[in-house]
């Protein structure tokens, strides 16, 4: 007997005895396949130590061969083990790739199997023996065979597949813990491939003379699983012990958790899904109604129920139970014994009780106030005066009233859960998806159409316009945005009957003004037809001589033609005074219409022995403005001081006419003073009023159609005492972009 006849037995049986523990491990807690697979391996590597301790006692080349043919079934086994183990261990790694190298090396193994070949040899022609350490061992001499070649390519391939293991292992986040095993395990195994299968393709092709002796890398392997499984096994017993400890804690814990529910008037409650037994704690069980004892089985259960809600109990049931989700939540009502009705708002998971039964565990809480609550609020909207619609955050109509449906022409069951741009202008769905965008992002009441006119769809097609007004309102856990809609076209059609009659009021001040300065206009043109007929008589005159005087002919007629279109001037003035038209706002130089005006009632000024100061700016931004409208207020004001300074000595009727840029308020302010009296203080406003006047004979028109004027220029006008005298002042916003 030699040592070899010691060492392979030991090793067989440290092997065995190693799988036969784990495989008791795994007969007592099924859920851990990896305790099989390295049961197997274990067994595998104990087969193969029998197998080459036969082996190393062979005498002929025919006894070596068929030992060496049997020998590669426990080294397959061996290796497909591996691969299982790996993947139930680790839950990683590219299976494709384990499981293909194991499928390589049995389609190589089974041929040589029923032929009489191996996976190294041809045939062998010889046996050479060795002396390790005293012990005498055969070593084959033969032909290799080519199908070493695919095993070679099988071995590559479990490289690769145990490399991925670690590669997916380090990838996915894992503990440092976790990290090391994998690196010991299957680096392990990489190096006993590459050694065991270098060892044995060196052997077959003759390079070396050694005997065929893998269960010594292999043992080396099942070693390193078993310590990897031991201190598994030791931390799952320390678990043990831990969750024992923690038991106990639970339970008090559980105690503490029952009263805190029962404190918030919420109810624990377990669903036996086997048996279809349920159990409420006391909150739970007072909520549905049932006495001391909390217990009722599913079909009492669904008595409670209000027969309405059923159906939509029964699918939440059905979702969290057979299509796996996992998770149920339902609100639903409760018939109590009284006849009451109360809603119940439920939710639970589903987990595994002791024994591996299906329970399903959750709270119950009474809803019944936020319930009523919204059903108030329903019948709130549903009532108001106003459309009304609810959004939820996709935009979609969660609830319309009737109005909204007789506002829009849809039957409401044909609204709900259509996307809010049905109800919008096609031209105008951008701008609306963004004005939408923009308030789930700030949500707050505002108008949402302010300043603009916003163009509905109804179902006809036809387009109306409305005003909305949106206020955000959370139910639960959803963001909805109630609308409120308003048809505005009367309110418009209104407000266009009204400027139509301001329009006409102004077009009367101006005639009513152009009527005061009247003889100042027959001046203007009285001047200029003065003197084309004196031009003109000159003319004649020039001609009538014996030999005419053509060059004073000429200057006579030049002349003519400037005063004609002098006077055709003073006409365009006064027909563009007098012209009833629509409002043309363009963009305008304020200082331009000052010039108008002060040429216009400049003869005026002069038969009032009325001075001018002009004080304007160099430079103006553009405003936005009727030209006429404006020359009209700037006349009235300017009359008006001038009327203000009646009874003042000549020399010392002055009016002054400024022009300023407030950078801050964005406005041209344009201010007419006088020196005369001023205004009483409690007339400041009252002078705006219209038909209160403070002249004999005014209409008590004229600044009220101002303010309105300056009022549809999104303008300002107002008076303020000087010393001496009054000033009014026109504020004008500067012009978008100026």
């Amino acid at each position: 007997m030699t040592w070899i006849d010691i060492a392979w037995p030991v090793m067989s049986g440290i092997s065995l005895t190693l799988g036969l523990i784990y495989l008791l491990i795994w007969v007592r807690q099924r859920s851990q396949p990896a305790m099989l697979a390295f049961a197997m391996a274990a067994g595998s590597v104990s087969a193969i130590a029998i197998f080459e301790l036969v082996l190393m006692h062979a005498q002929t080349p025919r006894d070596y061969a068929a030992v060496l043919r049997w020998g590669h079934v426990p080294v397959t086994l061996a290796i497909i083990s591996l691969v299982a183990f790996v993947l139930l261990h680790f839950r990683a790694g590219p299976a494709w790739l384990g499981w293909t190298a194991c499928g390589v090396r049995l389609a190589c193994m089974l041929p040589g199997l029923i032929t009489g070949g191996s996976l190294r040899f041809n045939d062998i022609q010889a046996l050479q023996f060795v002396d390790i350490a005293g012990a005498r061992v055969p070593t084959p001499v033969g032909t290799p065979n080519p199908v070493v070649f695919a095993v070679e390519f099988a071995d590559a391939l479990l490289l690769l597949f145990l490399a991925g293991t670690i590669l997916q292992v380090f990838r996915r986040g894992g503990n440092a813990r976790q990290r090391r095993r994998v690196v010991l395990v299957c680096g392990s195994m990489m190096l006993f491939i590459v050694g065991g299968s270098g060892w044995a393709t060196f052997i077959a092709f003759g390079i070396l003379h050694a005997p065929f002796v893998v269960v010594v890398p292999f043992l080396a392997v099942v070693l390193v699983m078993a310590y990897d499984l031991g201190d598994s096994v030791v931390r799952a017993t320390r678990l043990e012990v831990e969750l024992r400890d923690n038991e106990t804690r639970l339970r008090g814990t559980e105690e503490r958790l029952q009263l805190t529910a029962d404190a918030v008037g919420m109810g624990l409650w377990t669903w036996d899904l086997r048996t279809g037994e349920q159990w409420f704690t006391d909150t739970g069980g007072a909520l549905l109604g049932l006495g001391e004892d909390a217990r009722l089985d599913y079909a009492a259960f669904l008595e409670r129920v209000h027969p309405d809600d059923r159906d939509v109990l029964l699918d939440a049931v059905d979702g969290a139970v057979q299509r796996g989700a996992g998770r149920f939540e339902c609100e639903y009502r409760v018939v109590l014994p009284d006849g009451s009705v109360r809603w119940i708002a439920a939710t639970g998971r589903i987990g595994d009780a002791e024994g591996e039964t299906p329970v399903m565990r959750g709270v119950v809480i009474d809803i019944t106030e936020r319930r009523q609550a919204e059903e108030r609020f329903r019948l709130v909207v549903e009532r108001s005066p106003t459309a009304m619609l609810m959004v939820d955050a996709r935009g979609c109509i969660a609830l319309a009233n009737a109005q909204a449906a007789g506002l829009f022409g849809y039957a409401r069951e044909e609204m709900l859960g259509r996307d809010l741009e049905m109800l919008v202008a096609a031209h105008a769905r951008a701008g609306h998806a963004r004005y939408l965008d923009a308030f789930l992002r700030h949500p707050e009441a505002r108008a949402m159409g302010a300043g603009r006119e916003i163009l509905a769809r109804r179902k006809d097609g036809s387009e109306v316009r409305v005003e909305i007004a949106l206020t955000p309102v959370r139910i639960g856990e959803d963001r909805m945005v109630l609308a409120s809609v308003t048809d505005i076209s009367e309110r418009l059609r209104i407000e266009q009957e009204v400027a139509t009659q301001r329009d006409e009021l102004a077009h009367l001040s101006r005639i009513s003004l152009l009527g005061e300065l009247s003889a100042s206009l027959a001046h203007e043109l009285n001047q200029p037809l003065t003197a084309i007929l004196s031009n003109a008589q000159a003319a004649l005159r020039f001609l009538d001589r014996d030999q005419p005087d053509l060059v004073e002919v000429r200057d006579s007629l030049l002349h003519i033609v400037e005063n004609d279109k002098r006077a055709g001037e003073v006409i365009r003035r006064l027909r563009a005074m007098l012209r009833k038209e629509q409002s043309d706002q363009q963009p305008l130089l304020v200082n331009e219409v000052v010039h108008d005006v002060l040429r216009l009632v400049n003869s005026d000024l002069v038969n009032r022995n009325v001075s001018t100061v002009l004080d304007l700016a160099p430079v103006l931004p553009f405003v936005l403005g009727d030209r006429v409208q404006l020359q009209q207020v700037l006349m009235n004001l300017i009359v008006n001081a001038c009327d203000a300074m009646a009874r003042l000595p000549g020399r010392e009727r002055v009016v002054t006419v400024r022009t300023r840029f407030d950078e801050d308020a964005r406005q041209v302010h344009v201010t007419v003073g006088d020196v005369g009296s001023g205004i009483p203080e409690d007339d400041i406003e009252r002078i705006f009023t219209p038909f209160v006047t403070t002249k004999p004979q005014g209409m008590g028109l004229g600044l009220a159609v101002c303010r309105t004027i300056l009022h549809a220029h999104r303008g300002t006008l107002r008076a303020v005492n000087t010393s001496p005298g009054a000033t009014l002042v026109v504020a004008l916003p500067v012009m978008d972009g100026a």
